[in-house]
């Protein structure tokens, strides 16, 4: 441990380990090409944990079934326009050592000590109850139908027993908060579940619920069906990277150990040639997250529209998980049933592995920004962390259970997440332009799509907020 003066300000307590405390002697030389880069990747895996669970294998398979493949378009827009943002914001937090709602404050106008971006996220934060909440039902029912307790699989008796099972062993694994285990565990959950999908969704053409060239056409076509405004809004908030897997993203780059290898920032030739290089290794990291979300979302979407939605079944309540099981017992038999359930657990739990200690480190940082814990404290830091560790699931698992509507509630998160995407959009601008040195900044290709993508996500906030109000038609 050691002892570092900022400005003047009261002494802070750091680890010489910490990745929020930039010295001289964390400085790394950046790795050349994806062979030497490839165990420098991971954040990307974390954030592919938490989107594969409640977005994927809930949101997504429910807008598959309720309206075929004519939103197919969506699915695809939904992962890729964001990514821009997510890169352009990793990119100041790796040049800064920064977490993304420090920078969020900076952004004017400010309520007192806080950043009005900051007070929209506790507000989005309030509805994230709900849509992990859901997470944590889903992995409830899916862990009750396999082994059902007292006889009926959803009753009250065995839905509560499930849900206290799953947020204990949740807090019991994540309570060290060790990142490489968080990594560790991401990854394998991801890989086990999203393969399998995978594989059944590119073999359905050989069963009797097969799609054809034609109908994934018609899924490009740029269109929204009426009714489906709200449910697509809210898959575009909750698909790819939403606002909180954004913002999240900067904590793990940052902890994984990017820009502490880059090192302070003191304006040499040497410092923006490895914060391009380390921003490189971000680059490869983001990319290899997107093709395991993209491929495993399709996936889910295409089951969901050519087995669930040609027998008019759409995931409701605590019958979610069986519906969504249809998907695999109406193509490979009964059998498969029990293996869905066991990947259902997986795929939901690996939400919940990603969800815990992110949100744990944004509220924490939260905290600190409206002045009451230091985040630059190290010890104080993790405390708190471990604090949230414990707390979040249990105040999740009590909104499930006071709800339990697994697809209303994630769907709920999902519109606010859409909304707020809009402030991260304004954020990663402002950062950009104020704080990043402009010598690594990216390309003329990619600050194109970052223009593209602010501009999509911009519309697409300014809709979901106006169909909330009930400002356009439905």
């Amino acid at each position: 441990m050691s002892t570092i003066t900022q400005g003047g300000a009261a002494p802070v307590v750091a680890d010489h380990d910490d990745p929020y405390h930039l010295t001289s002697d964390g400085i790394r030389e950046p790795p050349v090409g994806w062979a030497h880069s490839l165990r420098h990747l991971g954040p990307g895996l974390i954030l592919s944990a938490s989107i594969v669970g409640s977005g994927e294998l809930i949101a997504t398979t429910t807008l598959g079934a309720r309206t075929g493949f004519v939103l197919l378009w969506m699915v695809i827009f939904s992962t890729f326009v964001k990514v821009a943002v997510q890169i352009e914001l990793a990119r100041w937090t790796i040049s800064t050592g920064q977490p993304a709602l420090t920078g969020y404050n900076k952004v004017p106008p400010r309520l007192g000590r806080v950043g009005w971006i900051n007070v929209l996220w506790a507000i989005m934060a309030l509805t994230k109850v709900l849509q992990i909440g859901g997470v944590v039902g889903g992995t409830a029912v899916a862990l009750s139908l396999l082994l059902p307790i007292g006889g009926d699989p959803l009753g009250t008796l065995s839905i509560t027993v499930w849900t206290l099972v799953t947020v204990v062993s949740a807090i019991v694994l994540l309570y060290s908060n060790n990142y490489s285990l968080i990594e560790r565990g991401a990854v394998l959950l991801v890989v086990l579940f999203s393969i399998g999908t995978v594989v059944i969704a590119l073999g359905l053409p050989l069963t009797p619920f097969a799609y054809s060239a034609d109908d994934v056409l018609s899924g490009l076509t740029l269109a929204i069906p009426a009714g489906a405004v709200g449910i697509a809004i809210a898959m575009f908030g909750i698909t790819g990277v939403g606002a909180d897997e954004l913002t999240f993203y900067t904590y793990w780059c940052v902890e994984k150990g990017y820009a502490r290898y880059v090192g302070p920032n003191d304006g040499s030739d040497a410092w923006k040639r490895r914060a391009r290089g380390w921003i490189s290794v971000m680059y490869k990291d983001a990319f290899v997250s997107w093709c395991v979300y993209t491929f495993g979302t399709l996936a889910f979407y295409l089951m969901g529209a050519a087995v669930l939605h040609p027998q008019g079944l759409v995931p409701a309540g605590n019958d979610m998980i069986g519906t969504v099981s249809r998907m695999y017992t109406d193509t490979l038999g009964d059998w498969a049933g029990t293996l869905f359930l066991a990947g259902a657990v997986a795929v939901l739990g690996s939400t919940l592995w990603a969800s815990i200690p992110s949100w744990s480190r944004m509220y924490v940082n939260l905290l600190s920004e409206f002045g009451l814990i230091d985040w630059r404290n190290t010890r104080q830091r993790l405390r708190w962390i471990r604090i949230f560790t414990v707390g979040l699931p249990i105040v999740w698992g009590t909104a499930y259970l006071f709800i339990q509507s697994p697809v209303l509630m994630i769907q709920i998160g999902g519109v606010s997440t859409g909304i707020f995407l809009l402030a991260v959009v304004i954020a990663a601008w402002y950062l950009r332009n104020t704080e990043t040195d402009p010598d690594i900044r990216g390309g003329t290709a990619f600050n194109a799509l970052l223009v593209v993508s602010s501009v999509a996500i911009v519309l697409l906030g300014i809709y979901t907020g106006a169909n909330v109000l009930g400002l356009v038609a439905r």
